[in-house]
């Protein structure tokens, strides 16, 4: 079990567990998430790393068929007072496994080595249940949006662009 799933299980959350076989040459590992597991795009959801002005990593956790807005981040960490900075970009990928102990296209926003301040999209919340990396690619938790920011302590904001 990856460290997402044990902490899904310690927390009793709601949670389901889908496997997928992954196909290393898929372009995003998102999408292919939706496709394999027969899924809407807007209940599969990725987990970006940015780092800010401060150097200080955060986590964005939004739909797969979306972009991250960079100010609107910045924003919500700011405004939720997760972190104060003005601007975030995208971490070093070295930077983010270190961190997070998983590698890319499987990083998940549970059980990461450091929890790091998390902003979920606030289009999560119109959703029932959720989807996010189990940990590696291939695997995807299914929980409730509001079990995920309570376990995260996470806070929901508008961060994707129109």
């Amino acid at each position: 079990m990856t460290p997402a799933i044990n902490l899904a299980k310690k927390r009793n959350l709601d949670y389901q567990v889908h496997e997928y076989i992954h196909d290393s040459n898929a372009a995003s590992f998102g999408l292919e998430a939706a496709e394999k597991l027969g899924v809407a795009v807007t209940k599969v959801f990725k987990t970006l790393v940015v780092t800010t002005d401060t150097g200080v990593l955060a986590v964005a956790i939004l739909p797969v068929d979306k972009t991250l807005n960079f100010k609107k981040m910045a924003k919500a960490l700011s405004s939720n007072k997760l972190l104060s900075c003005k601007k975030v970009q995208m971490a070093d990928p070295k930077q983010v496994e270190r961190s997070t102990g998983y590698v890319l296209g499987g990083v998940s926003p549970l059980g990461q080595k450091k929890r790091l301040k998390t902003v979920i999209d606030s289009t999560a919340q119109d959703q029932a249940t959720v989807y996010v990396s189990g940990g590696r690619r291939g695997l995807e938790i299914e929980l409730p949006p509001a079990q995920l920011a309570a376990t995260l302590d996470a806070c929901f904001s508008d961060i994707t662009d129109e």
